[in-house]
């Protein structure tokens, strides 16, 4: 299956937009608890993650600020060589490391979960 260079660009707009929306609430949480530098601490931030809400929050831009870079490195490296080969290469290059990213920080949330503060 192949899917249509303006549907990935499209993909590629709407994870930007996501993002940008997503991150935009993440800092605008931060700096309302009032004390910024208390909310990089260690037990505040597994207490976020044990944070069903926020959690889905971090998921959620996990993946499409991963899905935004590896569709944009993606479209860089295709500028810069051409072959069906090569595009196949780039194209499953690009999605197992989007798929390896968000495992890995999905791990990451599942596991601070079972940490005890």
């Amino acid at each position: 299956m192949r899917i249509r260079e303006s549907h990935i660009r499209k993909i590629h707009y709407g994870t930007a937009l996501g993002a940008i929306g997503l991150v935009a609430l993440h800092i605008s949480v931060r700096f309302a608890t009032g004390n910024f530098a208390a909310s990089l601490s260690y037990e505040y931030v597994i207490s976020n993650y044990q944070n069903l809400t926020y959690a889905l929050l971090l998921e959620l831009i996990l993946i499409l600020v991963s899905v935004h870079g590896f569709n944009g490195l993606r479209g860089i490296l295709l500028d810069y060589r051409s072959g069906l080969k090569y595009e196949k290469a780039v194209n499953w290059g690009c999605f197992i490391s989007v798929l390896a990213l968000v495992t890995y920080g999905t791990i990451t949330i599942i596991l601070a979960n079972k940490i005890q503060i």
